[in-house]
């Protein structure tokens, strides 16, 4: 967590990032355009406060929030506890899981590393090859290495067009450590030579198109995060929800729910 960055490089790098002027970001956080310059040039040395002020205007994440603190001289505010240590909000990520079932659906860090999934989810995962299975496991990995289940996704061309530009987003908005390295990664597989698309019957958003050995799927998905978080793993924390995108979809996810379930169970 420790820089050698001056403070104000820092300041004026979220800012940019942001795409703010001095004076937007000055009038916001309630200081002079002439404070905020002699911040960014290092002529002024912001408090606590101040830091606290900028980085909510620039909504800064917790993790470089704290980098920010330490580049002022001051002790890192955020904790950060393992996703075991979050008590209320463990057993919330667990509830919304569980709840989920039939469908799947997962929680995973900011660079989508795994961090928690429900049975439905475990059962795409588990055929896996040991190198996309090994710990930390990236989601985004599993789904698009060629190893994984990209050879399962009728709409891989899209659907892999559709994951970069997340990646691109989330590494504007949060400028995460191996982003970089994983959005470089992704790019780098290639589409089979004789893959041709399967154009998406739902107009509302874009499915994966997923043929499983139990029959095809058209699964949605939903994005969930905590609101006002105070830790740095709750922080970069984001819940995956896939639903079904059609009656067949739903029937089948039921379906293959009850066997997993009872192949499962205790004899």
């Amino acid at each position: 967590m420790a820089t050698t960055e001056p403070v104000g490089l820092l300041v004026r790098r979220w800012r940019e990032r942001r795409g703010r002027s001095q004076l937007d970001v000055a009038s916001a956080a309630r200081l002079s355009t002439r404070h905020l310059s002699y911040i960014e040039t290092g002529r002024a040395t912001p408090s606590r406060n101040m830091i606290e002020r900028l980085c909510d205007e620039l909504d800064v994440p917790l993790r470089e929030r704290n980098t920010v603190y330490l580049a002022a001289g001051f002790a890192p505010v955020y904790p950060e506890r393992a996703l075991a240590d979050l008590g209320a909000a463990r057993v919330a990520v667990d509830a919304v899981l569980t709840g989920h079932e039939p469908s799947p659906a997962l929680a995973v860090n900011v660079r989508w590393e795994l961090l928690a999934a429900n049975r439905a989810a475990r059962a795409f995962l588990a055929d896996l090859p040991p190198h996309l299975r090994t710990p930390p496991v990236n989601v985004l990995r599993s789904t698009l290495h060629p190893d994984g289940l990209s050879g399962r996704i009728r709409n891989l061309a899209q659907w892999r067009a559709h994951v970069v530009r997340r990646i691109r987003r989330q590494l504007a908005r949060t400028a995460a450590e191996g982003l970089p390295e994983l959005l470089a990664e992704v790019e780098s597989y290639p589409l089979p030579v004789d893959h041709s698309d399967e154009e998406p019957v739902n107009d509302l958003a874009v499915p994966m198109l997923l043929s499983s050995d139990h029959g095809d799927l058209s699964l949605l998905y939903t994005t969930t995060v905590f609101g006002s978080p105070r830790d740095v793993t709750l922080d970069e924390i984001a819940v995956e929800t896939f639903f079904p995108a059609d009656t067949a979809t739903a029937d089948l996810l039921a379906a293959m729910f009850r066997t997993e379930t009872r192949d499962t169970a205790p004899a």
